[in-house]
């Protein structure tokens, strides 16, 4: 089904003096926070008559900016080997830690927001709580820069790409590298994690975009859809989509469900070396060697948005299987990638009910940890109570 509305750009922001390396959405849709060659980092408003905020502090280039999920707090790293915290208001005010030997590539916050991974030249990736940016622990596999690193969205798991052209997955608690997916011909520029956690996308240097399941270890989508290095990628919230952006000055809207590719899109003079979905999908912003970030509204349905989310988590995940699966590749000159065949009907089904009951126990875990943090408050206020408490007169 073809979608009612073109993705449309909205607005463009000029300030940056450099290359724009990184975007990000605040989560309450007010701000957008960039990274650049120019060694700022700038939070511009979404309303055209706010005035934006250009943060000075890193000594070099600024590699990658994210704002917690909160939205309290940015996190920026640098060349100049540190990450900083900001609190983006007008201030600008930020908390600073040396975190690796070499420049630090990526910063990316848990989805509980309490800690921090980063990724360096320094061939580590390491671990960092968010209160008072205490070390944790260091993941020293790779054998050459590391470019990017994520946490899962339970948190369990740890994506690095390196220039060692592997990605490598990680046990957060065991601190183990579990698999090492070695198939890039390139260099790996950028992995995320899929919103279900069940797949992960890498964008590389010989211009292929790889989707890979976790569970079987396998690749189950190859795109081969941009004519120059793929720089960055990002999922929509729904899971269905995926947006890249490359050397090729294009933006590519892959559409998951069908394997195909449904938009390229054309507005900045030069690489693209960023692109990211808002939380709520609506919006998605790229930047680029043209020092702009650019503002698109997504369309998919701006109608009735919401309704056809929850719908397709619903097809993709409950249905048994009756959605297209998503394994077919957008050259088709090239086979299928390895991975299940569309005839492969039974197998989905068992792989379609098992993830709905891993998705539900997922739902239970996080519902428990919700349960016990919230125990653990009503008890401590309940002995600050006891303690405030008058001793009983003699």
């Amino acid at each position: 089904m073809e979608q009612p509305e073109d993705p449309s750009l909205e607005r463009n922001f000029k300030g940056h003096r450099d290359t724009v390396t990184s975007v990000d959405f605040n989560p309450n849709m007010k701000q957008i926070a960039s990274g650049s060659m120019d060694s700022c980092v700038m939070v511009w408003n979404m309303k055209p008559q706010m005035r934006a905020y250009r943060f000075v502090g890193h000594k070099d280039a600024v590699m990658s900016v994210e704002f917690s999920p909160s939205g309290h707090l940015l996190a920026s790293a640098s060349r100049d080997k540190t990450v900083r915290l900001w609190v983006p208001s007008v201030k600008g005010e930020s908390t600073v830690f040396k975190a690796h030997t070499g420049t630090v590539r990526s910063v990316g916050f848990s989805g509980d927001g309490q800690s921090l991974v980063t990724a360096s030249d320094d061939k580590t990736v390491k671990v960092w709580t968010v209160h008072r940016q205490k070390f944790l622990f260091s993941l020293n596999q790779h054998i050459n820069w590391v470019r990017c690193a994520r946490f899962s969205p339970d948190g369990r798991l740890i994506v690095s790409a390196s220039d060692d052209k592997t990605i490598k997955l990680w046990d957060k608690t065991s601190r183990e590298c579990t698999h090492s997916f070695c198939e890039h011909g390139g260099f790996v520029n950028f992995v995320d994690f899929h919103p279900s956690g069940t797949c992960v996308a890498a964008a590389a240097t010989d211009n292929t975009v790889k989707v890979w399941d976790i569970r079987m270890n396998k690749l189950i989508q190859h795109y081969q859809v941009h004519s120059g290095a793929v720089n960055s990628l990002s999922f929509h919230p729904s899971g269905n989509y995926l947006i890249t952006s490359s050397n090729d000055s294009t933006l590519k809207i892959l559409d998951l469900l069908e394997g195909r590719l449904l938009y390229t899109l054309h507005g900045h003079q030069g690489a693209v070396t960023c692109v990211k979905f808002s939380r709520d999908g609506k919006f998605f912003a790229s930047g680029g060697s043209d020092e702009q970030i650019m503002v698109w509204k997504t369309n998919f349905d701006s109608s009735t948005y919401s309704d056809v989310l929850k719908q397709n988590r619903r097809d993709v995940f409950m249905n048994g299987g009756k959605s297209k699966p998503p394994v077919t590749a957008e050259d088709r000159g090239s086979p299928d990638p390895p991975g299940p065949r569309p005839d492969d009907y039974s197998m989905r089904n068992v792989a379609n009910t098992l993830e709905h009951i891993v998705g539900q126990l997922d739902i239970l875990t996080q519902t428990v940890g919700i349960l016990e943090q919230r125990l653990s408050l009503t008890e401590d206020k309940l002995r600050e109570c006891m303690e405030r408490r008058p001793a009983p007169e003699a």
